[in-house]
């Protein structure tokens, strides 16, 4: 006799996941089996297990993705310079190609014939990870409560969860939807619905406020090799420590906290407070070192491929022949950022006061207000003049047609 069909679930043990578990199971002639991804989040993860046995799991997953989401989501990322709308620094949207990957991993193993999500219909979430079980098995169905059942309201979900007696963390008064990993964390819903409403300073979790940071500055060094961290002062450090060190660092000096609307790829805007420290201080060090290494015109074009990046990762296109030509692209110009940026942590800033690489395109010879011999300034009138030209030719015309 064949046993059940089997459904796979995207499982935090949260509000949502906790209410669909036990929703799969009266709607479906099923066995859910949960797949919860530690992608380096505060979290009990042998709680989340016993509470998925709990809700009637005929199986649970607990799967460790922290280092592969550093090395092989954060750093392309990071040496991309990919950053969403100018402040996003894609916390959840990196994350999500990789825990479909792990969902579709697992589906094919326990031949299951779907994955189940907890993603709203507003958000970005189900698209990320819908494309990404399209692009890795198509044949695989998709169950998306969200878009099908009678809920209306996360309130909704808390009174069905009380009714059937799902243990939860959240109420009708602290009904923040939050995500976090290594990188970040997210806040949305609450009062932050209301554009007017200032967040509150105890959303915080990962960070301080900023006016409860010390009044003396913090330094340190971060060393890079082909655009990637390796090392704090001095000492060379695994991915893992090298986040986990930043985060707590930024996070007593109130760094990497943003409030902002943002434009969603399904059409709306919404408001969400990110705090990002240590993801906040690797930005600003990598990109000083870039300054001190690239030239102008790979600068220049960099930045623009940057943006194109990060449309990428946040519309959940990692899959796609662009991005992995994007990532080649990015490679190369990455081969010489190696070297040393010190920053300065006070009050929320996240400041690069000093940087050191053998492949430094700065020359102080050549920059200095001193006296030197490697730099005749009679030769930047040349210069001026042919770069000039077109100007001066289109000034010249006009003149001749007004008869000047």
């Amino acid at each position: 006799m064949m046993g059940k069909k089997k459904i796979v679930l995207a499982y935090s043990g949260g509000l949502d996941t906790s209410v669909i578990l036990t929703w799969l199971k009266e709607q479906y002639d099923a066995d859910i089996i949960t797949v919860c991804l530690n992608a380096g989040q505060d979290d009990d993860f042998s709680q989340v297990e016993k509470k998925a046995y709990a809700t009637g799991a005929s199986k649970s997953y607990v799967v460790d993705i922290t280092e592969e989401y550093i090395t092989d989501y954060i750093w392309p990322t990071l040496k991309s310079g990919a950053i969403y709308e100018s402040d996003y620094m894609l916390g959840t949207s990196m994350a999500r190609p990789l825990m479909a990957k792990k969902l579709v991993e697992i589906a094919e193993k326990e031949g299951a014939y779907a994955i189940a999500h907890g993603c709203t219909g507003k958000g970005n979430d189900q698209v990320r990870f819908e494309s990404t079980i399209y692009a890795l098995n198509p044949a695989l169905e998709i169950i998306a409560p969200w878009r099908t059942w009678d809920f209306v309201s996360r309130t909704d979900l808390i009174n069905y969860a009380a009714a059937h007696q799902i243990p939860i963390e959240q109420t009708t008064e602290k009904i923040y939807s939050r995500d976090q990993n290594i990188w970040h964390i997210s806040h949305e819903g609450g009062n932050l619905e209301n554009s007017w409403n200032e967040h509150k300073a105890d959303i915080h979790v990962m960070s301080v406020p900023v006016e409860d940071a010390p009044d003396k500055p913090t330094f340190v060094d971060i060393e890079f090799e082909k655009g990637v961290p390796v090392g704090l002062d001095g000492k060379k450090l695994g991915p893992v420590e090298i986040l986990r060190t930043l985060n707590k660092l930024g996070g007593e000096n109130g760094v990497g906290t943003i409030d902002i609307i943002e434009n969603r790829l399904v059409g709306m805007k919404s408001r969400g407070v990110y705090e990002t420290p240590g993801g906040t201080i690797l930005f600003n060090a990598h990109k000083d070192l870039e300054k001190l290494i690239l030239d102008r015109s790979t600068l220049s074009y960099k930045y623009l491929v940057a943006a194109k990046y990060s449309e990428l990762v946040y519309d959940g296109q990692w899959f796609t022949p662009l991005r992995e030509a994007i990532d080649a692209f990015v490679n190369v110009t990455q081969e010489q950022i190696t070297g040393t940026v010190k920053i300065k942590l006070y009050k929320g800033n996240a400041l690069p006061v000093a940087s050191k690489s053998i492949y430094a395109l700065y020359s102080e010879d050549f920059a200095t207000f001193e006296g030197d011999d490697v730099y005749d300034q009679y030769d930047a009138k040349g210069f001026i003049k042919l770069f000039s030209l077109p100007m001066k030719i289109r000034a010249l015309q006009k003149q001749k047609r007004e008869g000047k």
